[in-house]
């Protein structure tokens, strides 16, 4: 079995990548549609009040701390995790694993030109892999039934799907309940990454848990709101939690 933590109601799975990979292989060679997520502050912040959104993310088979502050937080609670697996370090070695191990991918979501550069970039790198199918991640309501079973009828074993939050878990969870796809999993902007568009940082910032930063220096309009009045709300939501198992301590 897996070993979880509880983080603020939570279900967290205390793995290293690797280990987290491994995982999932055991998902594809089971047969059975599993459901991925990552956790992050803005993810942690937005759960507040919504039970929904919690429910979903408390039934998926495998999830991952993408963030060095929910690390931070974990030890800070006393169940502290072995590591953050960033969604797109998990999303690269997978593909890797996919061509090595002849399982067919589906790319959804970003723009065509973005998910065309993705999709050319992993099969230059890994000739051998399988793509059953990519689309962009732009669709009306009516629409997305259509492409719920364009995905489940393509065979893939995993689906990546980079499009905003609700919207996606939301999605991933119709076609977990309706199809037979082993992994699903949302990769946020890993398909802007992949394709050059977003510029990831340098490792050493990403070991030091500053990639927040980095990000925030190439959009900052767009990244305040995220990075620093939700980091202040993150903060409190652990301040209180630390605090009432303070006060459950005989």
């Amino acid at each position: 079995m897996t070993a979880r933590i509880q983080l603020l109601g939570i279900h967290i799975d205390n793995l290293t990548l690797s280990e987290t990979v491994e995982k999932v292989s055991e998902f594809v060679a089971s047969g059975r549609p599993h459901q991925h997520v990552v956790v992050n502050v803005d993810k942690i912040v937005k759960l507040v009040g919504d039970d929904q959104m919690r429910q979903i993310i408390n039934r998926c088979e495998l999830v991952n701390a993408d963030g060095m502050p929910i690390v931070w937080a974990s030890r800070w609670l006393k169940t502290p995790l072995k590591e953050r697996v960033a969604g797109i370090d998990l999303f690269d070695a997978l593909v890797e694993r996919a061509a090595q191990s002849e399982w067919a991918v589906y790319f959804l979501g970003a723009t065509d030109t973005v998910l065309q550069k993705t999709s050319s970039h992993y099969q230059q790198r890994f000739p051998s892999l399988r793509v059953a199918g990519a689309r962009n991640g732009y669709w009306s309501a009516e629409q997305e039934q259509g492409v719920i079973d364009d995905v489940i009828g393509s065979g893939a074993q995993l689906l990546f799907v980079a499009i905003s939050s609700p919207k996606k878990e939301l999605l991933l969870s119709k076609i977990r309940q309706q199809g037979t796809i082993p992994f699903v999993m949302g990769v946020g902007g890993s398909f802007d990454v992949v394709a050059g568009k977003v510029k990831r940082a340098p490792i050493w910032m990403q070991n030091n848990g500053l990639e927040w930063f980095y990000r925030f220096a190439q959009e900052p309009r767009r990244l305040f709101k995220r990075y620093f009045i939700d980091a202040l709300k993150f903060g409190l939501i652990i301040f209180r939690e630390y605090r009432n198992s303070r006060r459950t301590l005989p």
